[in-house]
């Protein structure tokens, strides 16, 4: 029944540098996670306010049309909850990682190198032909203004989808809801009718 006491090697070794800085981050991730999970109220509002700004914003910025500026105003707004479920869950699985290795790098002191002046000499491109560049230039800013309307529109249908899920979603509800009301009723007059025959 006698136990076994730990070798001397094993008493005497000592973790790395490496190694316990390791461990301390993982103890502030750990950290993190806890204080995440202790104020979810908290990140919730923070959430919902970073939302409602960045979904102003950038309807204002990228549609200038009054009534379809106050539509979309309209349909994030109905899509709040849905981004709040997915944003929360988002922030849970991942913001603690983020914030360590954002506050891992903010404690990383690299050393300060004098940098090497490297003196380069270009030799004149005889055949450069700014015409041809021009076209390019106009090429690249046609294709990414394709690319912002293909963007845009795909943007609407996702939006325009998430709102008439809603409004079904509501409607289904609604409905089974006045169902549930009349079943009640009838139960209610089914009980009044035998309480009159006795």
């Amino acid at each position: 029944m006698s136990k076994q006491l730990p070798s001397s090697n094993n008493l005497t070794k000592l973790p790395t540098e490496a190694e316990r800085e390791e461990q301390l981050m993982q103890d502030v991730r750990l950290l993190l996670e806890n204080l995440i999970c202790r104020e979810e109220a908290t990140v919730k509002l923070i959430l919902n306010c970073l939302y409602d700004a960045g979904a102003t914003n950038l309807i204002n910025q990228k549609f200038s049309s009054r009534t379809l500026n106050k539509t979309l105003k309209w349909v994030s707004k109905m899509s709040k909850p849905a981004f709040r479920m997915i944003a929360w869950q988002w922030f849970k699985q991942n913001c603690p990682k983020l914030i360590t290795d954002w506050l891992r790098s903010k404690i990383e002191f690299e050393k300060v190198e004098t940098p090497q002046v490297e003196v380069v000499v270009e030799q004149p491109n005889t055949n450069f032909n700014t015409l041809s560049q021009t076209q390019y230039q106009i090429y690249e800013v046609q294709q990414l203004r394709t690319q912002i309307k293909l963007l845009t529109g795909i943007l609407l249908g996702v939006v325009t989808l998430l709102t008439g899920s809603f409004i079904w979603a509501g409607y289904l509800l609604e409905r089974s809801h006045l169902q549930v009301v009349e079943e009640l009723q009838t139960q209610v007059k089914t009980l009044e009718a035998n309480v009159n025959k006795r």
